[in-house]
């Protein structure tokens, strides 16, 4: 045998043949493509550890209109019909620190049993997604495709000629309308 592998050596000199890829070894990548891969799983790693922003806490704005209530949203006195100045000082102050500490206070006892429960909510419902709802799509749209070939056929086989036929056939016929008077 001197069908050789690379540099036309031999395929008898070895026992088994060898491993060979041209991005490299696959314990010790040497190009681009596979490096990319190591930073990525790094990426990926940083995601879980990366510093969260404790100044702006709603950076893709998903609660700008929902939670934003202010005292005047709320509580508003129309002109002629106003309080004392002293009592809508303390009911503004009663309002904006109640609404600060109860919602505090909720967040603290209630906050991080909550971002538990939500935490195992959306990983159920990414893993039901990834393992189940693509795969079954998936095979959904490759079984149909055989189904739909067929249908294909019988269409273009049996009423493609018919309505064609029905089309030279009536496709004769004028109707032409006069008024009469």
């Amino acid at each position: 045998m001197t069908g050789g592998l690379k540099d036309n050596i031999p395929e008898e000199e070895y026992i088994q043949a060898p491993f060979i890829r041209k991005q490299g070894n696959i314990y010790k990548p040497n190009n681009k493509d596979m490096d990319n891969d190591s930073i990525l799983e790094k990426n990926a790693l940083d995601v879980h550890t990366k510093e969260i922003d404790l100044v702006n806490r709603d950076p893709n704005h998903i609660n700008d209109e929902v939670v934003k209530v202010e005292f005047e949203d709320v509580i508003a006195e129309p002109a002629g019909t106003y309080s004392f100045d002293g009592v809508w000082k303390a009911s503004f102050t009663t309002f904006t620190v109640t609404k600060y500490w109860c919602y505090r206070l909720l967040t603290a006892l209630v906050g991080i049993p909550l971002a538990l429960v939500w935490g195992i909510f959306f990983a159920i419902l990414s893993f039901v997604h990834i393992w189940a709802v693509v795969p079954c799509v998936k095979s959904y749209l490759i079984e149909i495709q055989c189904v739909s070939r067929v249908y294909s056929i019988c269409v273009h086989t049996f009423l493609d000629p018919l309505f064609e036929a029905m089309g030279k056939c009536l496709g004769g016929i004028r109707v032409s309308s006069t008024k009469v008077v």
